[in-house]
């Protein structure tokens, strides 16, 4: 694919939530978020790539002592999703004991993150927690799992922005567009 192709894929797209409305869910998420963990010591867990936007926003937001770390771990090879997770980088820090949220993207199936969660869990984290900026709507994400802390709700479309991409392009866009509906 081309860099022109991937600039048309921006030129047509469908504008879903403009940066305002990105940032709304933000602070929503955050308030929430604080509600939740102020005073419990967390540490926040971005899953790269995609999580790296919204947990930068997040993190910036909370007025709280807030360690921050990451994991990497995908399914994916080139645009194919696989049954085995791939560990790229496990957390740093120490989950035994203590508070963990784990911020992604993007909650579509969530083959991913439910083992990302169960990791934590394994490692002894005394409390596992999920926020996704964005939970598509469908019924086909793992069973029983449900972030407890979501920004937005989108339709079931290809998107990308605020983390998420289009053939590894477009995670900089600071509002949510999908692909128009003809490509």
């Amino acid at each position: 694919m081309s860099l022109s192709d991937i600039e048309a894929v921006r030129r047509h797209a469908d504008l879903l939530f403009d940066r305002d409305a990105v940032d709304a869910a933000y602070d929503r998420m955050a308030a929430a978020i604080t509600e939740t963990l102020a005073g419990r010591n967390p540490v926040m867990l971005c899953v790269m790539s995609g999580g790296l936007v919204p947990a930068g926003e997040l993190f910036t937001r909370l007025d709280f002592p807030v360690e921050l770390d990451y994991v990497h771990a995908t399914r994916y090879q080139g645009t194919q999703g696989g049954a085995e997770l791939n560990w790229i980088a496990r957390p740093a820090h120490s989950l035994k004991g203590r508070s963990v949220l784990v911020v992604d993207d993007i909650l579509d199936e969530g083959v991913t993150l439910a083992a990302i969660l169960d990791f934590c869990r394994e490692q002894g984290a005394g409390a596992v927690y999920s926020a996704v900026l964005v939970e598509k709507q469908h019924d086909r994400k793992s069973p029983g799992l449900k972030a407890d802390f979501i920004g937005l709700g989108i339709e079931d479309r290809y998107v990308f922005g605020c983390g998420m991409d289009y053939h590894g392009y477009w995670r900089n866009l600071p509002a949510i567009y999908a692909v128009a509906e003809s490509r």
